[in-house]
């Protein structure tokens, strides 16, 4: 028999649209991370983008437990001294833009190098219901409906 190791040019890439109103966070960029990766394909091949296309609408709606909305907190230096900067998910959820949030969690779960680079490129992230990709005909993901706890 032996390993198959699929081409870039035999990736079937789908379109895939996930609703986060409700949905915890970490479960569904976990989610997210599997499915840009390609991890959930037969045909997965490590050195390979063979992940979907994921479209997360509703980001500012998604759903943080515990006291993560004020405790987690992003830190960035302006690179001026004392220009340690900082700010909280639910400062950032309550924002400019708030999609960020789902962005740096799917990111941080992703491989930092070049194939991760590539494969965090298929993520689209929208704040609110609105998306401009209904031309690819995306298929919808409940994530709220695969785990009870998903959705709280």
């Amino acid at each position: 028999m032996g390993t198959t190791s699929i081409k870039p040019a035999e990736v079937d890439k789908k379109w895939i649209l996930i609703d986060a109103e409700g949905v915890t966070l970490g479960r569904m960029a976990s989610l997210i991370a599997m499915r840009l990766r390609g991890k959930h394909k037969p045909q997965y091949t490590p050195h390979v983008d063979c992940g979907d296309f994921v479209i997360v609408i509703n980001a500012e709606k998604v759903h943080l437990t515990g006291n993560k909305r004020q405790d987690d907190i992003f830190y960035w230096h302006t690179g001026y001294p004392g220009g340690i900067k900082e700010r909280s998910k639910g400062q950032i959820l309550d924002g400019k833009h708030p999609e960020r949030v789902v962005e740096k969690a799917v990111e941080r779960m992703l491989p930092r190098g070049p194939l991760g680079r590539k494969v965090f490129s298929n993520l689209r992230v929208y704040a609110g219901a609105e998306h401009p990709h209904e031309a690819q005909k995306p298929e919808v993901l409940d994530v709220a409906a695969m785990n009870p706890k998903n959705k709280r």
